[in-house]
Order: structure tokens, then sequence, then C-alpha cells
């Protein structure tokens, strides 16, 4: 019996072993991603594009900086787990899960790190002609790693191992 934070008692669920724990924790983090990607494409980005190109890129600049540190962190934790629980099931969801969650990266580096280099050299304070098509060019892209997002979770709600599963 374990007592929680809020004082109430429940029982350890030996089912929840070590390996099924690293499949909780590689669903958590990979919804993590889907959902700051998610966000990104469907409300920062759109507002950020309302600005004059001036602001817009002033705005970028940070939220990129910020953005990047964690997405990254979030897709390369989160892939290495799904295949660590697939190389521990055997699930050839879970690899196709870790597959997808990892895909942001080379896609990121080869697709989209030209575009930021860009943006991130142009001073905020003196946008070019080109940094409006630029950061709509970049919100384009940005949505390719919310649908890579979104096939992790589909490969999650196939597998027969589901990390959120009560059964």
């Amino acid at each position: 019996m374990l007592t929680t934070a809020l004082g109430t008692s429940t029982q350890f669920d030996p089912s929840l072993e070590p390996p099924m724990l690293i499949a909780h924790r590689a669903f958590l983090l990979a919804s993590a991603f889907t959902g700051a990607a998610i966000y990104v494409a469907a409300v920062e980005q759109p507002a950020r594009l309302t600005l004059d190109d001036r602001a817009a890129l002033t705005q970028w600049k940070p939220s990129y900086a910020r953005g990047k540190v964690m997405q990254a962190a979030l897709a390369a934790v989160g892939g290495a787990l799904a295949l660590w629980t697939w190389w521990d099931r055997g699930s050839l969801l879970w690899l196709a899960a870790g597959i997808v969650l990892l895909a942001p990266w080379p896609f990121t580096i080869f697709v989209i790190l030209p575009t930021n280099h860009i943006l991130e050299t142009t001073p905020a304070s003196a946008p070019t002609a080109e940094t409006r098509g630029l950061l709509i060019r970049w919100g384009r892209l940005h949505l390719v790693r919310a649908a890579l997002g979104v096939a992790d979770h589909a490969a999650h709600a196939g597998s027969t191992e589901q990390p959120y599963s009560l059964s």
C-alpha cells in the first residue's frame, strides 16, 4: 500500500514493471513533443504572422531558441525510450513509434535548418524583403514536425501493448 501526496492510499500495481514504465515515459515524452509542435503550428505561428515583419522576426528568435532545445530533447529521449521498449518487447509498432519520433531530427537538420540559419542571422531590427516568406516557409515546415508527432501517436494507439492501458 502506497500513500499519495494527498494522503490517500493506493495499491502498487506490479504489472507496471520497469520495462512498462519505460514505455509510459516514451509515450509521455511523445505526447509533450506532439502537443508542443501542434501548439506552435496552430497557435503561435498564426499569431506571429499577424505581426509586421520586424515584430514577427523579433518574436520568432527567442521562441525558436527556447523551443528547439525542448523539442529536440523530447524527440531524442522519447524516441530512444520507444526504441528501448521495442527492443525489450519486440512490438514493431514501438519500433515505428521510435523511428517516427526521431524523424524530426534529420528533417530539421537537412530541411528546416537552412531556413532557421537565415532567420537567425537576419537582424530583428532590419528584416529583409524575404523575411516574411521565410517565416511562412518555416511554419509550413514545422507542420511536418507536428504531423510526425501525430503519426507517432497513431503507432502508440495501434500497439497491443499500449503504455496507457489500464488492463
